[in-house]
């Protein structure tokens, strides 16, 4: 049968239009990869900020006829220490005169600074070694370190405290100059303690009687500077003494240690000699010192016993 002309027109539009939608529908591009979303690290939690507060003094307790009072101005001190219950303590050597026997420590110390004893981190003097420091290591335990060594450290807040003993070997080779090289360097690799004060009881650097009779402790200092110490406090000499900051040779810079001399717990005062450089003030009482210890700085303040005046004070200042 012959199909109509008009049938034959009508058929050829149709195949064209399933040809071209044949076309699309073949036509099937690649699935695009989702781009990944980069991934945040988690953020460390933030260093705890703290204030501490770390209060003390040397050269402390004597019952004896050497200051004869009857360790009066060692209850001045004491009293100052009551009044500030959130400190720590500390002491800068010669604790109880004259010979630091478990007498003097028992009935000299003990009912003074003694009362105090279990917030207390103590460093011996000379008069711990005029005998025996054995009644020093009785008197306080653990808390005077590794018996026998007596050098040890702890953390306050964010501040790395190190107490020394200036009475057995400090020099090239010393069992206490390896530790303390060994301490600061593991400090060095912590986030938490960023600031650091060391305090024993022997001064290098001091206008006071004992000035350059200490040079052996050259070492322990270059050791503290290379580490970055901020703070040196020390006794001996009895009489209040606070240097600008200054490196191991007396050199002064912001890089150096500022001193501290505080041998004014309650003994006897001493008279001041020749003034030594880099001495910011010097104060012949009998007081305390006290640090008031923040994240990346402090303030000091020496406090006077009986008055509570405070007499020299340094503030805002800022750790290495």
């Amino acid at each position: 049968m012959t199909t109509p002309k008009w049938m034959r027109l009508l058929v050829v539009p149709v195949l064209l239009v399933v040809a071209c939608s044949g076309s699309d529908t073949n036509t099937v591009g690649p699935t695009p990869t989702p781009t990944p979303t980069p991934s945040t690290p988690p953020t460390p939690p933030p260093t705890p900020s703290y204030t501490m507060f770390l209060v003390g003094s040397g050269d402390i307790a004597d019952c004896t006829s050497f200051s004869n009072d009857g360790g009066l101005h060692a209850e001045a001190t004491a009293k100052l220490l009551d009044g500030m219950p959130e400190a720590t303590v500390f002491t800068a050597g010669d604790n109880a005169y004259f010979n630091a026997t478990a007498e003097e420590f028992n009935n000299c110390y003990g009912p003074r600074w003694g009362r105090h004893k279990n917030r207390t981190y103590p460093s011996p003097g000379n008069h711990e070694y005029q005998i025996s420091p054995t009644p020093y290591f009785d008197y306080f335990g653990g808390r005077a370190g590794p018996r026998g060594a007596g050098f040890y450290s702890y953390t306050l807040g964010n501040w790395h405290i190190v107490s020394l003993n200036s009475n057995v070997g400090v020099g090239p080779g010393s069992e206490q100059l390896q530790w303390l090289n060994g301490d600061l360097e593991a400090n060095s690799r912590t986030d938490t303690a960023r600031c650091t004060l060391a305090y024993w009881h022997h001064p290098l650097f001091t206008s006071g009687p004992s000035a350059g009779s200490s040079g052996a402790l050259r070492d322990i200092w270059q050791a503290l500077y290379k580490w970055g110490v901020d703070v040196v406090v020390n006794g001996h000499d009895h009489m209040y003494e606070r240097f600008n900051a200054q490196d191991p040779n007396g050199l002064p810079g912001p890089a150096g240690i500022r001193e501290y001399i505080v041998g004014t717990g309650g003994v006897k005062l001493y008279e001041f000699g020749a003034t030594a450089p880099n001495s910011a003030s010097r104060i012949r009482t009998w007081g305390v010192i006290r640090f008031t210890l923040r994240d990346v700085g402090y303030d000091s303040v020496f406090v006077e016993a009986g008055t509570l005046a405070q007499l020299d004070s340094s503030v805002g200042n800022l750790c290495h």
